[in-house]
């Protein structure tokens, strides 16, 4: 028997808890990847996430345990590749069914229910016919993240339980209210709203072969999509509409995140990219990751990582 005056070993210092909420944004949510990784990596332990729309996506992904299998696949997306995931329709109050999509995320990570998730999450999304905001925290996960995603004229509507659900960003940009009860040390949301990180827009590079394939999917494609021309231009109908959505959505968040104010907010440039460029993965998520280092710094109740 071990002497009485002998300790045993000291039980591990229990990590400072947090409940995430992701913000929607597109291609720019990408960032969240980064800021969930920095978060861990500085001894947070995340133990609940609630998501709007891109936020929903990849906070539903990081609960099943699959960050790093997303993060990986995304990547290693070229301009083509995610041209390839869009299954264009012109019924059904949308221009993409989404079920490229979800199908190709389902592959990766699973056919997942929300109550069989390592930690607790919810998926914003808004019922449209309803006009109410509507959170999903249980039944199947690749559901709840379709809905949220729903972009108004994008996306389909996606129908659960007989609701006709569409993006939770219309109500819900930043998710911050289904976490208030949650049992976590910290709140901390994150937002891709936030100041330009440039005075003017980058300029547009000419057409090259890499992504050439915008002329082949024609004249009234080519007119949602950018053509990416060297001189200055007006934008297409599907960046303006998002454009639009990003006005939307920043006024929005700022209005919400006022009335219900996490421990920390963590923001990042609302013109870092375009909806649609997930090509740029890993440059976004290293912003991601910057940005989530830099205010974990400065954050005085955090205390010294």
């Amino acid at each position: 028997m071990p002497s009485p005056d002998i300790a045993g070993p000291a039980a591990a210092p229990r990590r400072p808890s947090v409940a995430l909420a992701l913000g929607a944004g597109g291609a720019k949510g990408l960032a969240h990847i980064g800021v969930i990784e920095e978060i861990e990596r500085q001894g947070f332990e995340i133990v609940a996430i609630a998501g709007s729309s891109m936020g929903a996506l990849v906070g539903g992904i990081h609960a099943a345990g699959k960050l790093d299998v997303y993060r990986d696949w995304v990547c290693a997306l070229a301009k083509l590749d995610v041209l390839r995931l869009v299954d264009w329709t012109f019924t059904g109050g949308g221009l993409i069914k989404g079920e490229k999509i979800i199908e190709t995320m389902r592959g990766l990570v699973g056919d997942v229910r929300i109550e069989d998730l390592r930690l607790a999450f919810t998926a914003v999304a808004t019922d449209i016919e309803r006009g109410r905001e509507v959170w999903l925290s249980s039944g199947c996960l690749f559901d709840a993240i379709r809905a949220s995603i729903a972009i108004p004229t994008v996306f389909r509507p996606h129908i659960v339980d007989g609701r006709r659900l569409i993006d939770g960003a219309l109500l819900n940009p930043v998710p911050v209210t289904p976490l208030i009860r949650a049992s976590a040390d910290y709140l901390i949301a994150v937002s891709v709203d936030g100041p330009a990180a440039t005075a003017t827009p980058p300029p547009i590079q000419p057409e090259s072969a890499e992504n050439g394939y915008r002329h082949r999917i024609g004249e009234f494609i080519g007119r949602l999509i950018p053509q990416g021309e060297s001189r200055p231009r007006e934008p297409g109908t599907f960046e303006l509409l998002m454009q639009s959505m990003d006005l939307m959505q920043a006024n929005l968040s700022r209005l919400r995140l006022a009335t219900c104010e996490p421990d920390l907010l963590i923001q990042l440039p609302h013109d870092m990219a375009l909806a649609y460029e997930f090509y740029r993965a890993r440059e976004l998520i290293e912003l991601g990751r910057m940005r989530a280092r830099e205010a974990i710094a400065n954050w005085p109740r955090a205390g010294a990582p």
